[in-house]
């Protein structure tokens, strides 16, 4: 196995789980109480959105518009990070005030949090909004700096083509697709990219189709069902990315073994 591959030889009779924005089914999407739990339970792999907030500090947010996770007004791209730092990453809607403290943290937050598991995947996503904001050669800059000593345990991932290939031509090592469509010119733009990763709705691949061969391995999301997630991997499916990690990693087809992260 080469060192881009996240699998390995003990875990090739299942699927690695992906830790959707944490263990978001729990705890407040892309916080540090969401990742770490994620973590914790067992997660091989996180994965987390980024957004550059109006002075340029890359947060982990998902949404431009902050209103749904921190109840507050406002948008990313136009709040500074001290404004943000004021916010709670609580999503009110959903968890009440149980967590009404859970700030929204930055990058190097995260990866701080991160080198606690040093065995540890995380697919960062930077988010569209915040490449047509400052434009993509400035993103890919900036992102790939605070990305710099941590390359070996991070895959940048995108919808956006354009800023892979930039983020690869500048040295970025492992990179990711998220396909939007599933049709032959997704297919042809994936073989042009030649990514490490491929990720992609699993609700948008046919009963019935097969998956694109290539260099890359295949990640789908959204699966919350053991069965089902077994059911991809023989297809060829090696990463399956769940709201739901600990659900998932309870069932002991899924179950992480020997892991040591300390």
């Amino acid at each position: 196995m080469t060192d881009e591959k996240v699998t390995d030889e003990k875990a090739r009779s299942k699927p690695i789980l992906i830790a959707h924005r944490g263990y978001s089914e729990c705890y407040p999407e892309n916080t540090l109480a969401g990742l770490q739990a994620a973590l914790n339970t067992g997660a091989q792999c996180i994965e987390f959105d980024v957004h550059l907030s109006a002075d340029e500090v890359p947060v982990v947010f998902h949404d431009s518009d902050v209103k749904r996770v921190t109840g507050s007004e406002g948008t990313i791209q136009e709040m500074t990070y001290s404004a943000l730092k004021m916010l709670r990453a609580s999503e009110p809607d959903r968890f009440a005030e149980k967590y009404s403290q859970e700030p929204v943290p930055s990058l190097e937050a995260v990866l701080a949090l991160l080198k606690q598991w040093p065995n540890a995947t995380a697919f960062v996503e930077i988010k569209t909004d915040t490449l047509k904001h400052f434009g993509v050669t400035h993103v890919v800059k900036i992102i790939m700096a605070a990305l710099a000593e941590h390359q070996k345990h991070c895959v940048l991932i995108s919808f956006d083509r354009t800023v892979l290939d930039h983020a690869r031509k500048a040295g970025m090592l492992r990179i990711g697709w998220v396909v939007r469509e599933w049709n032959a010119q997704a297919q042809t733009y994936a073989q042009a990219l030649s990514p490490d990763f491929l990720f992609c709705n699993a609700e948008k691949i046919g009963k019935e189709d097969a998956l694109w061969p290539g260099p890359w391995q295949w990640a789908l999301y959204d699966i919350v069902d053991p069965d089902v997630a077994l059911q991809w991997y023989n297809r060829g499916v090696e990463l399956i990315e769940t709201w739901d990690i600990g659900g998932m990693l309870a069932d002991p087809r899924l179950a992480v073994e020997d892991v040591d992260d300390s």
